[in-house]
């Protein structure tokens, strides 16, 4: 099994978002209040307990490039929290997402396309130990799959 990390948004972002109230596009960040049903921190790559203030904003991806480029909306602890900083291990809130998108893209970051999967997230590991095993992939990106946020970039190690 090849060995990989899950890798939140850098803690400089993070921190931005927080102190300027800003997102990647200039927009104003949305305050939620956690309620037990989802608002997975792409920091700590944990769901915020009910309760927990929440920033929702949107985020410019740092890869792909090109032609599959996007922003993504993503949440953050509005409090700040440790980053995800684990090997070889799923981040939780991939595990805890009903169903979620894996997307394999090569060193050129075009989408190959026979690498991506759908599935629950509980069952990730398959399909991401399968895209990370191709020598074709260089990096792989989990998405919900309903709305496509990003819940975070894998690389291998």
């Amino acid at each position: 099994m090849p060995r990989f990390r899950c890798l939140p948004v850098p803690t400089e972002t993070a921190a931005r978002f927080r102190r300027s109230g800003r997102d990647d596009r200039g927009n104003a960040l949305h305050r939620r209040v956690a309620d037990g049903r989802g608002f997975p921190c792409r920091h700590c790559l944990r769901l915020g307990e009910p309760g927990e203030a929440m920033l929702l904003g949107s985020y410019d991806l740092p890869r792909p490039r090109g032609v599959y480029w996007t922003p993504s909306p993503i949440f953050l602890h509005e409090r700040g929290c440790a980053r995800f900083e684990a090997e070889d291990e799923i981040a939780p809130i991939v595990l805890a997402n009903g169903i979620v998108s894996v997307r394999s893209y090569d060193a050129e970051e075009m989408c190959l396309y026979d690498l991506g999967q759908v599935c629950e997230g509980k069952e990730v590991a398959a399909p991401l130990i399968r895209a990370l095993e191709d020598p074709r992939t260089r990096f792989v990106n989990i998405h919900t799959a309903r709305p496509g946020c990003l819940l975070t970039a894998v690389e291998r190690l």
